[in-house]
């Protein structure tokens, strides 16, 4: 049966009371408590009134992001939101397993680190260096497997089967770029980079809001109340202007010129600078936000704060949570559907390019710097698409014989 009905603090009683009638171990309970202290300062500072499984997947995903913590420690903190999840929806107790570790040879180990030392020096941020200690960790362990014991003496049928071994073929690009390197560095004699195999994910047509349901969701937000007026002005950056979550809840009073009309930020994801048009309805809500609605007794340089202390700068996990909260008080269908802030970039690109702007306008404005982006935007140019359909032919012959009940097509 599900408990979603109870608060936080009688969920996390609930399932320590549990673990302790299956006689979990003191200190094992404790770190329980721990990390589930931490969810909870989660909710608080987001806003979060109740709990659910989405809510816990976003916690996890939040900290591992924000936080320097070993992989055994990311496994850990996996795990328990994962039990309380269970927990929650009513599902039976079930052990879970951990998969055994391979611990890694010193020599292996150390042009691991070599290379993940490299690539923090380019400039990788921490998710991406644990993406690739993961994918290049476990090509290792799978070469070890193949009886390779030293990565120096690594042949091309031993990399090609430890490539096979993947069920992610993400990881493909990772290790490719790792061979790269330990051949730059002389590690191993031949670049065998060129033997890994490539991988393109199929495509998948951006999800998209039409102009009148995107109407529907500014209109839901109910700006009689100041967390209100605050998400009305937070939220209208990303459906005018195609704004990241990142880049919202990081704006500051420098990148806003009110008199000049325009906002000036370093995008979060790419580092590249971008220009926006402050649109009149934006400028209304935000001098709106600030004036009327704005926690006033706070140092805080980002704009868009938590309405209640510790008046903290807004998070990207509070931004993603208001937005379902819209979609579902506007009654938008998002069953299977992605409803996440991105989807307002590529129904903003939709709209421009479906009303004739110029693939790169449309570009710059969502502030992307490789021109083969504009090659995305025409896949969701459906209505210029349309113009270009042929007509079907008309059955003739043999064919349509056959689609009038022939029993054989032989000869087409």
């Amino acid at each position: 049966m599900r408990k979603d009905y109870q608060s936080i603090e009688q969920l996390t009683n609930g399932l320590l009371e549990e673990l302790q009638i299956k006689c979990y171990g003191k200190e094992t309970l404790n770190n329980y408590r721990r990390i589930l202290k931490k969810l909870i300062l989660y909710m608080q500072l987001n806003e979060i009134s109740s709990y659910s499984s989405e809510i816990g997947r976003a916690f996890i995903e939040d900290y591992i992001s924000t936080h320097e913590i070993s992989v055994s420690f990311q496994k850990t903190i996996s795990s328990v939101t994962k039990r309380l999840s269970d927990y929650c929806d009513g599902r039976a107790y079930s052990l879970q397993r951990k998969k055994s570790s391979v611990k890694l040879p010193e020599n292996h180990a150390v042009f691991l680190e070599d290379y993940l030392s490299f690539c923090k020096q380019s400039g990788n941020r921490s998710k991406t260096i644990n993406c690739k200690r993961k994918f290049c960790g476990d090509f290792l362990v799978s070469l070890l497997s193949l009886r390779c014991n030293d990565i120096r003496d690594v042949n091309s049928t031993q990399i090609s089967k430890a490539c096979l071994m993947f069920h992610n073929k993400d990881a493909w690009a990772v290790i490719r770029m790792f061979l790269k390197y330990l051949y730059k560095e002389t590690v191993i004699e031949y670049d065998y980079s060129t033997i890994v195999p490539h991988y393109k994910r199929p495509f998948m047509v951006p999800v998209t809001y039409s102009e009148n349901e995107i109407f529907r969701f500014e209109n839901a937000i109910d700006q009689s109340s100041k967390i209100g007026i605050r998400d009305y002005a937070m939220l209208l950056l990303a459906t005018r202007l195609g704004m990241r979550s990142g880049d919202i809840a990081g704006l500051t009073f420098d990148e806003i010129n009110f008199d000049g009309n325009s906002i000036h930020i370093v995008q979060e994801k790419t580092l590249q600078p971008q220009e926006l048009p402050l649109l009149p309805e934006i400028k209304d809500a935000l001098k709106n936000y600030i004036e009327n609605a704005r926690p006033t007794d706070n140092d805080e340089r980002c704009i868009f704060l938590r309405q209640n202390a510790p008046y903290q700068g807004i998070t990207t996990s509070a931004i993603r949570f208001v937005t379902t909260r819209y979609f579902q008080k506007a009654g938008i269908d998002i069953s299977d559907k992605k409803h996440g802030l991105h989807t307002f970039r590529s129904s903003l690109a939709s709209s421009m390019v479906n009303n004739q702007v110029p693939y790169d306008v449309v570009r710059k404005v969502l502030g992307h710097t490789d021109p083969n982006a504009i090659k995305h935007y025409a896949k969701v140019d459906i209505e210029r698409l349309r113009e270009y359909a042929i007509e079907v032919p008309t059955p003739s012959g043999v064919f349509e014989a056959f689609l009038n009940g022939g029993r054989s097509y032989a000869g087409l």
